[in-house]
């Protein structure tokens, strides 16, 4: 079996933990999207580094909740050089606070955080903040990583500790799965193909809730198909109080 064989079947095999493990919850997640869209709140969705992709997956996106606001964290996405103040960045304590308090988070708004190791300052203080303003948090992350390693943050704790609700991505101590004959690293990880699966798992669920719920879901269509700016434009004038990146 090459390792491209090797590779997707892990992935596959990730999925299949998750899909088990993580269903109670996913579910509750969904519950809690669901009932935070029908009461007219708003989604946030956080993440550094590359864990920021992620969080940026989920927001204005084909077949994906309009609601859901990303949250930009300056310094701390992968557009910025050198790529190694990414890794700086993430340490600061504070900063997660004030990117918080930034942004118009409030009582009954639900906040999606997604960091692998959890151990980071600012993904820890964005949760604690965001849990302050009186937001739902719920995390992704990997708990095979972050229960072994020490917190960067001040409290000690990391960031599944603080989370109301938290997603294992059931990945490997260090995210990179595989192991090549002949090289002492490991190589490919899996975090963001089965986190962005997860969480589209997630937001389709709670799209399911909505409906029987008696609620359209504000979910938008591609652009590039006819009808759909006119469809997606609708959809902002209807929310424009639970979107805040228009």
């Amino acid at each position: 079996m090459s390792e491209i064989e090797t590779y997707l079947e892990r992935v596959r095999a990730i999925l299949r933990d998750a899909e088990t493990s993580q269903a109670a919850v996913m579910e509750k997640a969904a519950g809690v999207l669901a009932a935070a869209i029908a009461e007219k709140h708003s989604i946030w969705t956080f993440g550094t580094g590359h864990a920021g992709i992620l969080a940026m997956e989920l927001y204005y996106r084909t077949g994906g909740l309009a609601l859901i606001n990303y949250l930009p964290a300056p310094g701390l996405v992968m557009d910025v050089m050198p790529p190694t103040l990414t890794t700086d960045m993430e340490r600061l304590a504070g900063y997660g606070k004030a990117l918080i308090a930034a942004h118009p988070v409030k009582a009954g708004d639900v906040m999606i955080l997604h960091s692998v190791s959890g151990r980071n300052a600012v993904p820890v203080d964005a949760a604690l903040y965001a849990k302050e303003a009186g937001a739902c948090t719920i995390c992704l992350t990997n708990l095979k990583t972050s229960a072994s390693v020490p917190s960067r943050h001040e409290s000690g704790k990391r960031l599944y500790q603080v989370c109301d609700l938290v997603i294992d991505n059931c990945g490997a101590y260090g995210d990179a799965e595989l192991e090549i004959q002949g090289f002492s690293g490991r190589v490919a990880p899996t975090s963001t193909a089965v986190g962005a699966a997860l969480l589209n798992a997630v937001v389709a669920r709670t799209v399911a809730l909505l409906v029987e719920k008696n609620i359209v879901p504000p979910v938008f269509v591609s652009s590039n198909v006819p009808g759909g700016d006119e469809h997606n434009a609708k959809i902002m004038r209807e929310h424009g109080g639970q979107i805040h990146y228009m």
